[in-house]
């Protein structure tokens, strides 16, 4: 009905523009766009990565991404993604060999930040590489429940599970390690922390040179999965990527 209402407005207009044109040229009409809906395109955009390499959350959209994110919609989404990778995993049949694997990424994959963000005003404030170094190094990251019981399943169900993630191995390897596992992720293959190696590369970069490793070590990669873009883009990606929402931040 709204959209019936613009459509006779601008027609309106434009009669009374033609009526008035050889007096002066008739400037264009605006409509004034409702924030809710510019939000909900613009998070949209965010997740089908058309907005790649933005840095802070408009802020006239702070309250629909709080609303978004501990209203119950984040958490219905995850929970629908992890059901359709289900759906996927149920159709593999998988060797005798061991080698079939399965890539999860960690920060607001495996493990949530969002206590930390709801601080930096659900990302609308810029990236603070000291703060958020502060907040891992206590390790009270609590699970994704949707992503735990992936994690569970995917274990029983024989994948060599492989945890990758850009986190810093010398500084925040060990507490890491006992962030994941006082949160139930028990289980996994190994996981991958950022070496000095590896300093300076960013994700995309560093993601796709691991994975080349793990498939020349003879893995097999069924799924991969991932909060952002970076995690699933490059090379050696896998057999089906899942992208997961975040419309916090981004990492290029």
């Amino acid at each position: 009905m709204r959209g019936v209402r613009e459509v006779v407005v601008q027609v309106v207009f434009l009669a009374i523009c033609s009526m008035a044109n050889a007096i002066k040229p008739c400037p264009r009409a605006t409509v004034v766009r409702d924030e809710v809906s510019y939000c909900l395109s613009w998070r949209m955009s965010v997740e089908a990565n058309n907005m790649a390499g933005w840095r802070t959350v408009p802020m006239q959209c702070l309250p629909y991404i709080e609303g978004y994110m501990i209203g119950g919609q984040y958490d219905r989404d995850m929970d629908f993604i992890a059901d359709q990778i289900l759906s996927y995993v149920k159709g593999i049949v998988l060797s005798d060999d061991g080698m079939d694997a399965w890539i999860l990424d960690v920060d607001d994959t495996c493990i949530s930040n969002l206590f930390y963000y709801k601080g930096k005003r659900f990302g609308c404030d810029p990236y603070d590489p000291k703060g958020f170094k502060a907040w891992a190094l206590k390790g009270g990251c609590p699970a994704i429940s949707a992503v735990l019981g992936l994690f569970d399943k995917l274990v029983e169900s024989g994948f060599k599970v492989i945890l990758l993630t850009g986190r810093d191995e010398e500084t925040l390897g060990q507490v890491t390690i006992d962030n994941l596992h006082n949160q139930g992720f028990i289980g996994y293959e190994r996981l991958i922390l950022r070496s000095a190696e590896h300093k300076g590369q960013g994700a995309i970069q560093y993601k796709s040179g691991i994975r080349k490793q793990l498939v020349e070590e003879g893995y097999r990669i069924w799924g991969n999965v991932g909060d952002q873009w970076s995690d699933l883009q490059g090379d050696y990606k896998g057999n089906r990527t899942f992208k997961l929402p975040n419309p916090m931040y981004f990492v290029p």
